[in-house]
Protein backbone atom coordinates (compact mmCIF):
# COMPACT_ATOMS: atom_id res chain seq x y z
CA UNK A 1 0.00 0.00 0.00
CA UNK A 2 0.99 3.64 -0.43
CA UNK A 3 1.23 5.55 2.84
CA UNK A 4 1.60 9.30 3.34
CA UNK A 5 3.90 10.18 6.25
CA UNK A 6 4.01 13.76 7.51
CA UNK A 7 6.62 14.78 10.07
CA UNK A 8 9.11 12.40 8.44
CA UNK A 9 12.08 14.36 9.82
CA UNK A 10 10.71 14.39 13.37
CA UNK A 11 11.45 12.18 16.36
CA UNK A 12 8.47 9.86 15.79
CA UNK A 13 8.46 10.01 12.00
CA UNK A 14 12.09 8.92 11.64
CA UNK A 15 11.31 5.79 13.67
CA UNK A 16 7.97 4.98 12.08
CA UNK A 17 9.31 5.21 8.52
CA UNK A 18 11.54 2.07 8.56
CA UNK A 19 8.78 0.16 10.37
CA UNK A 20 6.32 0.94 7.58
CA UNK A 21 8.85 -0.07 4.92
CA UNK A 22 9.51 -3.37 6.73
CA UNK A 23 5.77 -4.02 6.61
CA UNK A 24 5.99 -3.83 2.81
CA UNK A 25 4.50 -0.38 2.25
CA UNK A 26 5.63 2.32 -0.13
CA UNK A 27 5.89 5.57 1.81
CA UNK A 28 5.49 9.15 0.60
CA UNK A 29 7.45 11.36 3.01
CA UNK A 30 6.22 14.93 3.38
CA UNK A 31 8.98 17.31 4.46
CA UNK A 32 9.25 21.09 4.57
CA UNK A 33 12.90 21.03 3.52
CA UNK A 34 14.46 18.19 1.52
CA UNK A 35 17.89 19.28 2.72
CA UNK A 36 16.96 18.04 6.20
CA UNK A 37 15.90 14.58 5.06
CA UNK A 38 18.51 11.80 5.01
CA UNK A 39 16.71 8.42 4.83
CA UNK A 40 18.79 5.26 5.33
CA UNK A 41 20.13 3.91 1.99
CA UNK A 42 18.43 0.55 2.65
CA UNK A 43 14.91 2.02 2.34
CA UNK A 44 15.33 4.72 -0.33
CA UNK A 45 13.88 2.59 -3.12
CA UNK A 46 10.65 2.25 -1.13
CA UNK A 47 10.05 5.94 -0.45
CA UNK A 48 9.09 9.07 -2.33
CA UNK A 49 9.92 12.52 -0.96
CA UNK A 50 7.71 15.54 -1.53
CA UNK A 51 8.33 19.04 -0.23
CA UNK A 52 5.18 20.40 1.45
CA UNK A 53 4.58 23.12 4.01
CA UNK A 54 1.06 22.66 5.36
CA UNK A 55 1.02 26.30 6.42
CA UNK A 56 1.44 27.27 2.74
CA UNK A 57 -1.64 26.35 0.72
CA UNK A 58 0.22 26.76 -2.57
CA UNK A 59 2.43 23.72 -1.74
CA UNK A 60 -0.47 21.30 -1.18
CA UNK A 61 -0.51 20.16 -4.80
CA UNK A 62 2.67 18.18 -4.09
CA UNK A 63 0.67 15.65 -2.07
CA UNK A 64 -0.12 12.64 -4.30
CA UNK A 65 -3.73 11.50 -4.73
CA UNK A 66 -3.16 7.74 -4.97
CA UNK A 67 -2.48 7.09 -1.28
CA UNK A 68 -4.26 4.49 0.85
CA UNK A 69 -3.63 5.95 4.32
CA UNK A 70 -1.88 8.87 5.99
CA UNK A 71 -0.16 9.73 9.26
CA UNK A 72 -0.36 13.22 10.72
CA UNK A 73 2.69 13.63 12.99
CA UNK A 74 3.09 17.39 12.81
CA UNK A 75 3.44 18.96 16.24
CA UNK A 76 4.72 22.29 17.47
CA UNK A 77 6.19 23.17 20.86
CA UNK A 78 6.67 26.77 19.82
CA UNK A 79 6.17 29.53 22.36
CA UNK A 80 4.75 31.86 19.70
CA UNK A 81 1.50 33.50 20.78
CA UNK A 82 -0.34 32.21 17.72
CA UNK A 83 0.99 28.64 17.69
CA UNK A 84 -2.48 27.16 18.30
CA UNK A 85 -3.88 28.97 15.28
CA UNK A 86 -0.92 27.85 13.18
CA UNK A 87 -1.43 24.23 14.20
CA UNK A 88 -5.14 24.47 13.36
CA UNK A 89 -4.35 25.96 9.94
CA UNK A 90 -1.84 23.20 9.26
CA UNK A 91 -4.43 20.52 10.08
CA UNK A 92 -7.06 22.20 7.89
CA UNK A 93 -4.67 22.39 4.95
CA UNK A 94 -3.71 18.75 5.44
CA UNK A 95 -7.38 17.77 5.20
CA UNK A 96 -7.74 19.96 2.12
CA UNK A 97 -4.78 18.22 0.46
CA UNK A 98 -6.56 14.86 0.83
CA UNK A 99 -9.96 15.92 -0.53
CA UNK A 100 -9.40 14.42 -3.98
CA UNK A 101 -7.29 11.47 -2.84
CA UNK A 102 -8.19 7.81 -2.31
CA UNK A 103 -7.13 7.86 1.35
CA UNK A 104 -9.07 5.41 3.53
CA UNK A 105 -7.66 6.27 6.97
CA UNK A 106 -5.78 9.06 8.75
CA UNK A 107 -3.87 8.31 11.97
CA UNK A 108 -2.95 11.10 14.36
CA UNK A 109 -0.66 11.03 17.39
CA UNK A 110 -1.74 13.57 19.98
CA UNK A 111 -1.68 14.04 23.74
CA UNK A 112 -3.81 12.59 26.53
CA UNK A 113 -6.74 14.91 27.31
CA UNK A 114 -8.57 13.38 30.26
CA UNK A 115 -9.05 16.55 32.29
CA UNK A 116 -11.12 19.68 31.86
CA UNK A 117 -8.10 21.91 32.58
CA UNK A 118 -5.52 21.50 29.80
CA UNK A 119 -2.29 23.26 28.97
CA UNK A 120 -2.17 25.46 25.87
CA UNK A 121 -0.29 22.78 23.96
CA UNK A 122 -2.64 19.94 24.93
CA UNK A 123 -5.60 22.14 24.05
CA UNK A 124 -4.00 22.80 20.68
CA UNK A 125 -3.42 19.11 20.05
CA UNK A 126 -7.05 18.36 20.89
CA UNK A 127 -8.13 21.12 18.48
CA UNK A 128 -5.96 19.54 15.76
CA UNK A 129 -7.58 16.18 16.47
CA UNK A 130 -11.02 17.73 16.10
CA UNK A 131 -10.07 19.27 12.74
CA UNK A 132 -8.64 16.03 11.39
CA UNK A 133 -11.75 14.07 12.43
CA UNK A 134 -13.87 16.14 10.01
CA UNK A 135 -12.27 14.62 6.91
CA UNK A 136 -13.93 12.21 4.47
CA UNK A 137 -12.01 9.14 5.69
CA UNK A 138 -11.83 6.80 8.69
CA UNK A 139 -9.99 8.58 11.50
CA UNK A 140 -7.87 7.16 14.34
CA UNK A 141 -6.45 9.26 17.15
CA UNK A 142 -3.77 7.85 19.45
CA UNK A 143 -3.06 9.91 22.56
CA UNK A 144 0.22 9.53 24.43
CA UNK A 145 1.75 11.20 27.47
CA UNK A 146 5.43 10.94 28.39
CA UNK A 147 7.40 8.98 25.78
CA UNK A 148 10.51 7.17 27.05
CA UNK A 149 13.15 6.28 24.50
CA UNK A 150 16.66 7.11 23.43
CA UNK A 151 16.67 10.68 22.19
CA UNK A 152 13.17 11.60 23.42
CA UNK A 153 12.85 14.99 25.13
CA UNK A 154 11.32 13.44 28.26
CA UNK A 155 14.04 10.81 28.60
CA UNK A 156 16.86 13.30 28.02
CA UNK A 157 15.45 15.71 30.62
CA UNK A 158 15.13 12.92 33.20
CA UNK A 159 18.67 11.83 32.34
CA UNK A 160 20.10 15.34 32.71
CA UNK A 161 18.37 16.01 36.03
CA UNK A 162 19.30 12.72 37.70
CA UNK A 163 22.88 12.44 36.46
CA UNK A 164 23.77 16.07 37.15
CA UNK A 165 22.01 16.73 40.47
CA UNK A 166 22.58 14.51 43.55
CA UNK A 167 20.16 16.74 45.47
CA UNK A 168 17.14 18.43 43.88
CA UNK A 169 14.99 21.24 45.24
CA UNK A 170 12.20 20.78 42.75
CA UNK A 171 8.85 22.36 41.83
CA UNK A 172 5.64 20.81 43.14
CA UNK A 173 4.62 19.54 39.71
CA UNK A 174 6.99 16.63 40.35
CA UNK A 175 4.06 15.16 42.32
CA UNK A 176 1.88 15.09 39.19
CA UNK A 177 0.94 11.62 37.94
CA UNK A 178 1.56 10.43 34.40
CA UNK A 179 1.59 7.15 32.49
CA UNK A 180 4.82 6.86 30.49
CA UNK A 181 5.09 4.73 27.35
CA UNK A 182 8.13 3.30 25.59
CA UNK A 183 8.88 4.67 22.12
CA UNK A 184 8.88 1.10 20.77
CA UNK A 185 5.29 0.69 21.89
CA UNK A 186 4.28 4.03 20.36
CA UNK A 187 5.65 2.82 17.02
CA UNK A 188 3.84 -0.51 17.45
CA UNK A 189 0.51 1.21 18.11
CA UNK A 190 0.99 3.54 15.14
CA UNK A 191 2.00 0.84 12.68
CA UNK A 192 -0.51 -1.81 13.77
CA UNK A 193 -3.43 0.63 13.75
CA UNK A 194 -2.93 1.06 10.02
CA UNK A 195 -6.15 0.13 8.18
CA UNK A 196 -7.29 -1.86 11.21
CA UNK A 197 -11.12 -1.58 11.36
CA UNK A 198 -11.11 -1.88 15.17
CA UNK A 199 -9.37 1.50 15.36
CA UNK A 200 -11.63 3.39 12.96
CA UNK A 201 -13.39 6.57 14.06
CA UNK A 202 -12.19 6.47 17.63
CA UNK A 203 -9.58 7.93 19.98
CA UNK A 204 -7.40 5.80 22.24
CA UNK A 205 -5.09 6.71 25.12
CA UNK A 206 -1.87 4.69 24.92
CA UNK A 207 0.53 4.18 27.83
CA UNK A 208 2.60 1.64 29.69
CA UNK A 209 1.37 -0.32 32.74
CA UNK A 210 2.93 2.05 35.32
CA UNK A 211 1.25 5.18 36.70
CA UNK A 212 3.98 7.26 38.34
CA UNK A 213 4.67 10.76 39.58
CA UNK A 214 7.52 12.62 37.91
CA UNK A 215 9.38 12.33 41.22
CA UNK A 216 9.02 8.54 41.14
CA UNK A 217 10.26 8.50 37.55
CA UNK A 218 13.39 10.42 38.53
CA UNK A 219 14.09 8.17 41.54
CA UNK A 220 13.53 4.96 39.55
CA UNK A 221 15.92 6.26 36.90
CA UNK A 222 18.47 6.93 39.67
CA UNK A 223 18.03 3.40 41.01
CA UNK A 224 18.45 1.98 37.50
CA UNK A 225 21.79 3.82 37.21
CA UNK A 226 22.94 3.01 40.72
CA UNK A 227 22.82 6.64 41.83
CA UNK A 228 21.77 7.90 45.25
CA UNK A 229 19.50 10.92 44.84
CA UNK A 230 17.40 13.09 47.18
CA UNK A 231 14.45 15.18 45.98
CA UNK A 232 12.48 17.79 47.90
CA UNK A 233 9.53 19.58 46.34
CA UNK A 234 8.68 23.17 47.26
CA UNK A 235 5.52 25.19 46.49
CA UNK A 236 7.31 28.46 45.74
CA UNK A 237 8.63 27.65 42.28
CA UNK A 238 6.40 29.44 39.78
CA UNK A 239 6.01 28.13 36.20
CA UNK A 240 8.55 30.74 35.07
CA UNK A 241 11.09 29.66 37.72
CA UNK A 242 10.40 26.01 36.89
CA UNK A 243 11.08 26.72 33.21
CA UNK A 244 14.38 28.41 34.05
CA UNK A 245 15.24 25.47 36.30
CA UNK A 246 14.77 23.01 33.44
CA UNK A 247 16.54 25.30 30.97
CA UNK A 248 19.72 25.77 33.02
CA UNK A 249 20.03 22.19 34.29
CA UNK A 250 19.03 20.24 31.17
CA UNK A 251 19.77 20.48 27.45
CA UNK A 252 16.26 21.71 26.60
CA UNK A 253 15.67 25.08 24.99
CA UNK A 254 13.81 27.69 27.01
CA UNK A 255 10.73 27.73 24.78
CA UNK A 256 10.50 23.94 25.03
CA UNK A 257 10.97 24.15 28.81
CA UNK A 258 8.04 26.57 29.04
CA UNK A 259 5.82 24.22 27.02
CA UNK A 260 6.86 21.17 29.05
CA UNK A 261 6.29 22.84 32.43
CA UNK A 262 2.89 24.04 31.24
CA UNK A 263 1.95 20.45 30.35
CA UNK A 264 3.60 18.71 33.32
CA UNK A 265 1.32 20.47 35.80
CA UNK A 266 -1.58 18.37 34.47
CA UNK A 267 -2.09 14.66 35.09
CA UNK A 268 -1.89 12.54 31.94
CA UNK A 269 -3.24 9.12 32.83
CA UNK A 270 -4.84 6.84 30.24
CA UNK A 271 -8.56 6.15 30.14
CA UNK A 272 -9.06 2.36 29.97
CA UNK A 273 -9.51 0.84 26.51
CA UNK A 274 -8.88 -2.48 24.77
CA UNK A 275 -6.63 -1.24 21.96
CA UNK A 276 -3.48 -3.00 23.22
CA UNK A 277 -5.41 -6.25 23.60
CA UNK A 278 -7.02 -5.93 20.17
CA UNK A 279 -3.68 -5.25 18.48
CA UNK A 280 -1.77 -7.88 20.47
CA UNK A 281 0.59 -5.36 22.07
CA UNK A 282 1.94 -5.79 25.60
CA UNK A 283 3.44 -2.40 26.54
CA UNK A 284 6.73 -2.26 28.42
CA UNK A 285 6.83 -1.00 31.98
CA UNK A 286 8.92 2.05 32.89
CA UNK A 287 11.95 -0.02 33.93
CA UNK A 288 11.93 -1.96 30.66
CA UNK A 289 11.60 1.28 28.68
CA UNK A 290 14.66 2.71 30.44
CA UNK A 291 16.68 -0.45 29.76
CA UNK A 292 15.69 -0.40 26.09
CA UNK A 293 16.74 3.24 25.80
CA UNK A 294 20.16 2.60 27.31
CA UNK A 295 20.69 -0.43 25.09
CA UNK A 296 20.29 1.84 22.04
CA UNK A 297 22.52 4.54 23.52
CA UNK A 298 25.32 2.18 24.48
CA UNK A 299 25.32 0.58 21.02
CA UNK A 300 25.18 3.98 19.23
CA UNK A 301 21.88 3.07 17.56
CA UNK A 302 19.88 6.20 18.40
CA UNK A 303 17.70 6.67 15.31
CA UNK A 304 16.33 10.11 16.15
CA UNK A 305 16.62 12.76 18.84
CA UNK A 306 14.47 15.72 19.83
CA UNK A 307 17.70 17.79 19.80
CA UNK A 308 17.80 17.54 16.02
CA UNK A 309 14.43 19.25 15.65
CA UNK A 310 14.54 22.96 14.87
CA UNK A 311 12.69 23.79 18.10
CA UNK A 312 15.80 22.75 20.05
CA UNK A 313 17.57 25.91 18.87
CA UNK A 314 16.85 29.33 17.47
CA UNK A 315 16.56 28.18 13.86
CA UNK A 316 13.13 28.99 12.42
CA UNK A 317 13.73 28.84 8.65
CA UNK A 318 14.46 26.20 6.05
CA UNK A 319 18.08 25.13 5.95
CA UNK A 320 18.27 25.70 2.21
CA UNK A 321 18.02 29.45 2.79
CA UNK A 322 21.40 29.42 4.54
CA UNK A 323 23.42 26.89 2.53
CA UNK A 324 24.78 29.59 0.22
CA UNK A 325 27.27 31.43 2.42
CA UNK A 326 27.11 35.19 1.76
CA UNK A 327 30.20 37.20 0.88
CA UNK A 328 29.04 40.81 0.88
CA UNK A 329 29.56 42.61 4.19
CA UNK A 330 31.03 39.54 5.90
CA UNK A 331 34.14 38.91 7.98
CA UNK A 332 36.04 35.76 7.05
CA UNK A 333 38.69 33.64 8.77
CA UNK A 334 39.99 31.17 6.18
CA UNK A 335 42.75 28.63 6.77
CA UNK A 336 44.30 26.11 4.39
CA UNK A 337 46.42 23.31 5.85
CA UNK A 338 48.10 20.45 3.92
CA UNK A 339 46.72 17.02 4.82
CA UNK A 340 48.81 14.01 5.83
CA UNK A 341 46.05 11.40 5.81
CA UNK A 342 42.86 12.45 4.02
CA UNK A 343 40.76 9.58 5.36
CA UNK A 344 41.64 10.29 8.99
CA UNK A 345 41.08 14.02 8.57
CA UNK A 346 37.67 13.39 7.02
CA UNK A 347 36.73 11.07 9.90
CA UNK A 348 37.76 13.72 12.42
CA UNK A 349 35.74 16.41 10.65
CA UNK A 350 32.57 14.31 10.70
CA UNK A 351 33.07 13.37 14.38
CA UNK A 352 33.49 16.96 15.57
CA UNK A 353 31.59 18.25 18.59
CA UNK A 354 29.68 16.34 21.26
CA UNK A 355 31.85 14.02 23.36
CA UNK A 356 34.66 14.31 20.80
CA UNK A 357 34.96 18.04 21.36
CA UNK A 358 36.56 20.59 19.05
CA UNK A 359 40.08 19.16 19.05
CA UNK A 360 41.83 22.24 20.41
CA UNK A 361 41.07 24.68 23.21
CA UNK A 362 38.01 22.75 24.38
CA UNK A 363 37.89 24.80 27.56
CA UNK A 364 37.40 27.92 25.42
CA UNK A 365 34.52 26.24 23.57
CA UNK A 366 33.02 25.21 26.92
CA UNK A 367 33.39 28.77 28.23
CA UNK A 368 31.64 30.09 25.10
CA UNK A 369 28.90 27.51 25.59
CA UNK A 370 28.45 28.53 29.24
CA UNK A 371 28.24 32.20 28.27
CA UNK A 372 25.70 31.35 25.61
CA UNK A 373 23.57 29.40 28.07
CA UNK A 374 23.65 32.29 30.55
CA UNK A 375 22.48 34.59 27.75
CA UNK A 376 19.52 32.31 27.02
CA UNK A 377 21.13 30.38 24.15
CA UNK A 378 21.44 26.65 23.56
CA UNK A 379 24.99 26.26 24.94
CA UNK A 380 26.95 23.06 24.34
CA UNK A 381 24.60 20.69 26.14
CA UNK A 382 22.83 19.32 23.06
CA UNK A 383 25.94 17.44 21.96
CA UNK A 384 25.21 15.27 18.93
CA UNK A 385 22.99 12.26 18.32
CA UNK A 386 25.64 9.89 16.90
CA UNK A 387 29.41 10.03 17.55
CA UNK A 388 30.46 9.53 13.92
CA UNK A 389 27.39 9.85 11.67
CA UNK A 390 25.96 13.27 10.88
CA UNK A 391 23.16 14.54 8.64
CA UNK A 392 21.76 17.83 7.44
CA UNK A 393 19.50 19.29 10.11
CA UNK A 394 21.28 17.63 13.03
CA UNK A 395 22.34 19.64 16.06
CA UNK A 396 26.04 19.68 16.97
CA UNK A 397 26.47 21.54 20.26
CA UNK A 398 25.47 25.14 19.45
CA UNK A 399 25.65 24.59 15.68
CA UNK A 400 23.10 23.31 13.17
CA UNK A 401 24.29 21.11 10.30
CA UNK A 402 23.38 22.72 6.97
CA UNK A 403 25.25 20.35 4.67
CA UNK A 404 27.03 17.07 5.37
CA UNK A 405 28.32 14.99 2.49
CA UNK A 406 31.32 12.84 3.32
CA UNK A 407 31.65 11.72 -0.31
CA UNK A 408 31.98 15.39 -1.31
CA UNK A 409 34.36 16.02 1.62
CA UNK A 410 32.31 18.94 2.92
CA UNK A 411 30.63 19.84 6.19
CA UNK A 412 28.84 23.15 6.73
CA UNK A 413 27.57 24.36 10.11
CA UNK A 414 25.41 27.35 11.06
CA UNK A 415 25.66 28.95 14.51
CA UNK A 416 22.67 28.76 16.84
CA UNK A 417 24.44 30.42 19.75
CA UNK A 418 23.49 33.97 20.70
CA UNK A 419 25.51 36.23 18.38
CA UNK A 420 24.77 39.69 16.89
CA UNK A 421 24.64 38.33 13.36
CA UNK A 422 24.91 35.07 11.42
CA UNK A 423 27.89 32.70 11.55
CA UNK A 424 28.95 29.74 9.42
CA UNK A 425 31.77 27.24 9.89
CA UNK A 426 32.77 25.20 6.84
CA UNK A 427 35.19 22.30 6.44
CA UNK A 428 36.13 20.90 3.04
CA UNK A 429 39.02 19.03 1.48
CA UNK A 430 40.40 20.16 -1.87
CA UNK A 431 43.70 19.45 -3.64
CA UNK A 432 45.23 17.72 -0.64
CA UNK A 433 44.40 20.54 1.78
CA UNK A 434 41.90 21.11 4.53
CA UNK A 435 40.12 24.40 3.89
CA UNK A 436 38.47 25.66 7.06
CA UNK A 437 36.40 28.83 6.78
CA UNK A 438 34.62 30.79 9.49
CA UNK A 439 32.24 33.41 8.09
CA UNK A 440 30.43 36.06 10.13
CA UNK A 441 27.76 38.41 8.82
CA UNK A 442 27.43 41.14 11.48
CA UNK A 443 24.13 42.73 12.40
CA UNK A 444 24.65 46.43 13.05
CA UNK A 445 27.42 48.05 15.07
CA UNK A 446 27.36 45.46 17.84
CA UNK A 447 28.04 42.71 15.31
CA UNK A 448 31.24 44.43 14.25
CA UNK A 449 32.24 45.06 17.86
CA UNK A 450 31.69 41.35 18.58
CA UNK A 451 33.92 40.23 15.68
CA UNK A 452 36.84 42.40 16.70
CA UNK A 453 36.40 41.47 20.39
CA UNK A 454 36.75 37.74 19.69
CA UNK A 455 39.29 38.07 16.87
CA UNK A 456 42.33 37.59 19.20
CA UNK A 457 40.97 34.11 20.03
CA UNK A 458 40.79 33.00 16.40
CA UNK A 459 44.35 31.76 16.15
CA UNK A 460 44.27 29.49 19.20
CA UNK A 461 40.73 28.27 18.44
CA UNK A 462 40.49 28.05 14.65
CA UNK A 463 44.20 27.67 13.94
CA UNK A 464 44.66 25.00 16.60
CA UNK A 465 41.56 23.13 15.46
CA UNK A 466 42.70 23.07 11.81
CA UNK A 467 46.14 21.76 12.78
CA UNK A 468 44.65 19.03 14.96
CA UNK A 469 42.26 17.94 12.21
CA UNK A 470 45.12 17.23 9.83
CA UNK A 471 47.64 16.06 12.47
Amino acid sequence: MKILLTGATGYIGKRLLPSLVRMGHDVVCCVRDKNRFEPPPSIRQHIQVVEVDFLEEKTLSSVPKDINAAYYLIHSMSSADDFAELEKTSAQNFCKSLEESHVEQVIYLGGIVNTEVLSKHLLSRKAVEDELSKGNYRFTALRAGIIIGSGSASFEIIRDLVEKLPIMIAPRWLKTHCQPIAIRDVISFLSQSLLEPKTFDNAFDIGGPDILTYRQMLLRYAKNRGLGRRIWTVPVMTPRLSSYWLFFVTSTSYKLAVALVDSMKIEVVCQPNKLAQNLGIQPMNYQEALNAAFTKIESNEVISSWKDSLISGRFENNLSEFIQIPTHGCFVDKRSVPIRDESKTLDRIFAIGGDTGWYYGNWLWQLRGFMDKMAGGVGLRRGRTHPTTIHSGDAVDFWRVLYAKKAEKRLLLYAEMKVPGDAWLEFKIESGCLIQTATFRPKGLWGRVYWYAVYPFHEPIFGGMARKLVG
